[in-house]
């Protein structure tokens, strides 16, 4: 998490005007608005966050909890929160009358260059809400949503607000990173031997491209070579293959 003096860098960097600064610093000093509950179809839960030292609430560990596992190992994603503070959306209903609801989104997240909410719905869902609320929430292509008032109370703030789905989850690399979440989370960045590290680096960089499996051949510890990954000392596309099953692609 940023200290003190590393949100106020960042929020000078951002050029973030006084107002937004206060909003950002009221949604990390508060606690999540609501706990979520498990509903049909849903399982929630809590994920002990290594980045942020708290647990954070998910509704769904079918698209909610992946996400937190993206903003989680994501360098560029500097905190996230859970439920925060309630935000207005105002906007014209079905029957044309102008609406005003007190809306909680799932996350609020503050990145390198930008921060803002972020909301987490199945696409089947959207598609009946967007009958029912046709100004609220739209569709901009097949698997891509938008909500109009978010967006317009968020841009007001130099913020922004985003709808998000199962559909624009890379669950290639959502395996990876559970595969590699111990790793993440060791203290040292190898238990091996220096040699052992020094041998498995050489072996890469003597052979640039070379597949995980040729480099399990050596008979290696695996641990080392996951260690290394994880620390990002060695290069692998996550996005690419499974480590776990598939290491020769």
């Amino acid at each position: 998490m940023l200290t003190s003096e590393q949100f106020r860098d960042w929020c000078l960097q951002l050029n973030l005007s006084e107002q937004t600064t206060i909003l950002i610093s009221q949604i990390r000093s508060s606690p999540p608005s609501r706990r979520v509950q498990s509903r049909r179809g849903n399982v929630s839960g809590r994920y002990p966050s290594h980045k942020m030292g708290v647990t954070i609430q998910f509704e769904s560990h079918h698209h909610e909890l992946a996400g937190i596992y993206e903003m989680e190992y994501d360098s560029e994603v500097l905190e996230y929160y859970d439920q925060p503070p309630k935000i207005e959306l105002s906007y014209e209903s079905a029957s044309g009358r102008q609406v005003g609801v007190r809306h909680t989104p799932d996350f609020f997240v503050i990145r390198s260059e930008q921060a803002g909410w972020s909301e987490w719905k199945t696409a089947q869902e959207l598609t009946q809400l967007a009958i029912k609320m046709p100004n609220r929430y739209q569709q901009i292509e097949p698997g891509q949503w938008r909500c109009p008032p978010g967006e317009d109370y968020a841009k007001a703030r130099g913020l922004y607000y985003l709808v998000r789905t199962e559909t624009e989850i890379d669950w290639e690399l959502q395996r990876n990173l559970y595969f590699l979440e111990d790793y993440f989370r060791a203290k040292t960045e190898s238990p091996s031997p220096l040699s052992n590290k020094q041998k498995i680096m050489g072996l890469v960089a003597t052979q640039p491209g070379i597949r995980l499996s040729k480099l399990l051949e050596w008979e290696l510890n695996p641990d080392e070579i996951y260690s290394l990954i994880a620390t990002k000392q060695l290069y692998v596309d996550l996005s690419a293959a499974d480590l776990a099953s598939e290491p020769e692609k």
